[in-house]
């Protein structure tokens, strides 16, 4: 199906029959991408007496209880009410659901206290004039192993607070990344970069998302897409979520 839109006075032909899917799939055990100290992912068949929702072990249907952690699990789409006080939640702020995006890669090799930090040079130099609605970012390198890799205690890569100010001041409402959060693995709780792109408390911004532990694959060409975020619909701070790239081609 061809949709076609118009971005900056230009109109644009997009196949939503060609998504590019940058989510990273929940899956049982500990293959299953993972941070923040949390248990894997589990899928167990429901067991009552004699009955068991597995159709392979006898079972009438597969009918299975599912424990996951949205943040420490994989993809997942939060707002922001991951920090604040008030009970906001993902299902009442995210209330559109496509947007143009820009893809961008940055090797996060600026050094903070000798971590590796994305910086708001780093953002600024990737986006020259460009003010798109989201923005994607892909780190280097970039291994096939960020769909399984176990985060806890490795220290990853972080966005300062600087750049997430930057990408605020530019309109940009919705951050998605490549790591399992935006800001330092151990901070004190400080959560600067959270803080800093939904401008809370002061000037909260409720409308922002924030998409962590997301891959695009190297083949994905950094530029310009259509963006759709797709969650449940989970009445907390954070879903599961499939964001999903389609490219824009010019209409003739």
């Amino acid at each position: 199906m061809i949709a076609k839109i118009t971005h900056k006075g230009k109109s644009y032909n997009v196949d939503l029959s060609k998504p590019i899917d940058i989510s990273i799939p929940l899956r049982a055990g500990k293959e299953n991408v993972n941070a923040w100290y949390v248990n894997s992912v589990s899928i167990e068949p429901v067991r009552m007496g004699d009955w068991i929702g597995d159709v392979k072990q006898g079972g009438s249907v597969n009918f299975r209880n599912i424990m996951f952690n949205p943040h420490g699990n994989g993809t997942h789409t939060e707002c922001v009410g991951h920090i604040s006080k008030e009970d906001y939640t993902i299902n009442k702020c995210l209330k559109k659901f496509f947007f143009i995006a820009e893809v961008i890669t940055i090797l996060p090799d600026e050094t903070v206290d000798g971590d590796k930090v994305i910086t708001k040079k780093h953002i600024d130099d990737c986006l020259g004039d460009k003010r798109p609605e989201a923005i994607v970012i892909r780190t280097l390198d970039n291994h096939i192993s960020k769909i399984n890799r176990q985060y806890s205690n490795t220290n990853p890569a972080y966005l300062h607070h600087e750049a997430a100010q930057l990408i605020d001041a530019l309109g940009i409402d919705h951050l998605l990344i490549d790591l399992p959060s935006v800001d330092k693995e151990v901070d004190g709780g400080k959560l600067l970069a959270h803080h800093a792109f939904w401008q809370y408390p002061h000037n909260t911004k409720l409308e922002g998302t924030i998409t962590e532990m997301v891959y695009v694959a190297n083949n994905v060409y950094d530029g310009t897409y259509l963006l759709n975020i797709q969650i449940a619909s989970f009445e907390n701070d954070a879903s599961p979520s499939k964001p999903l790239l389609f490219q824009m081609n010019a209409a003739l």
